[in-house]
């Protein structure tokens, strides 16, 4: 059985208008010029077992001779899997990957034999909403709190190894998982090795790299000036937000909400099925730029509806200013 995360239902697009963009003014996520693509750009990075999550960062940016980078969901250093990193602006973002649900696959030792079907029951326990405490090393207070399992499924069980693969909530500890599993059993457990496998819309697909694809790609674009494999090692900032509800606006509404200004409903073109008042959502240009993160203040259905009035309040620019022509004044 293959589980899912929330940010993997389908929405529907509703239209409340057609609009047409300016071609003079911006430029879709795949046509950006290579130094504007990589301060907007984001990497499925492949993190190696060893180093800490803030070292492979760094290692990133060392690479690419940038000055920023981010990372979405810190991973143990023997763990490996998918880190999110964010380059340049991009690193504005960083903090909507935190809270989107993660996968992992992980191999538990349980500390005596126990036979598969006793397994199989208290793992299923485990799914739903669970209490979990922070462990001992975690950065985070170690106060009692609940987390969604959304999924745990059995892969494989031989002797007293278990493989399964969890989808969770941001902020469960799997190690703790294995640690309460093997106490529901009644004879201890813990985690042997773990493995990231999801994180909000980051998949192990072909968009995953290793730091070595990264320098070689690098090194390649240095020496002959071919940006194509550079190109895939680094992905739009869109591919980063692609787990949130989406608005769509008007090329005139642009600039104003990149200076911060909230989304009123005249500049709304059409938008997703589903959101509800208070969710963080992505604005979006015609071209599929993103423009900022914002929270919405109504719910889809209040937004088809309405003609006038505040539908999203931007919270985080991820556009610059400028980049479309100005058509609001400060009176306005």
């Amino acid at each position: 059985m293959v589980g899912s995360l929330p940010s993997d239902r389908v929405r529907e697009v509703l239209v409340r208008r057609v609009g047409r963009t300016d071609p003079r003014y911006g430029f879709s996520p795949a046509e950006r010029p290579l130094d504007l693509h990589m301060r907007l750009g984001c990497i499925n990075l492949d993190k190696p077992p060893g180093p800490t999550s803030h070292e492979v960062v760094a290692w990133v940016k060392r690479i690419l001779e940038i000055e920023s980078a981010g990372h979405s969901g810190t991973l143990d250093p023997k763990v490996t899997g998918i880190l999110p990193t964010m380059l340049g602006d991009s690193t504005r973002v960083v903090e909507t990957l935190l809270a989107a649900g993660k996968e992992y696959v992980c191999l538990m030792r349980v500390h005596a034999t126990i036979p598969r079907k006793r397994i199989l029951e208290v793992c299923g326990e485990f799914q739903g909403v669970i209490y979990q405490r922070p462990p001992l090393k975690s950065s985070v207070k170690r106060a009692l709190r609940t987390r969604e399992v959304y999924y745990l499924d059995v892969l494989e069980i031989e002797g007293p190894r278990v493989l399964f693969r969890a989808g969770c909530e941001a902020g469960t500890y799997i190690r703790k998982l294995c640690h309460d599993i093997g106490l529901a059993l009644g004879t201890g457990a813990h985690m042997e090795e773990l493995r990231r496998t999801k994180s909000g819309p980051f998949r192990e697909d072909g968009t995953l790299v290793t730091l070595h694809d990264l320098k070689d790609a690098k090194e390649i674009w240095r020496e002959t000036g071919d940006e194509s494999l550079l190109r895939r090692a680094i992905l739009p900032v869109e591919e980063a937000l692609r787990h949130m509800p989406s608005l769509v606006v008007s090329d005139g509404a642009v600039d104003a909400i990149c200076h911060g200004a909230p989304l009123a409903a005249p500049g709304l073109l059409s938008l997703e099925s589903g959101i509800k008042a208070e969710e963080k959502v992505v604005i979006y240009t015609l071209k599929g730029e993103a423009v900022a993160v914002a929270q919405a203040a109504m719910n889809s259905e209040e937004m088809m509806a309405s003609s006038n009035g505040i539908v999203a309040k931007t919270s985080r620019v991820v556009m610059a200013p400028g980049t479309y022509p100005r058509l609001w004044s400060k009176k306005s």
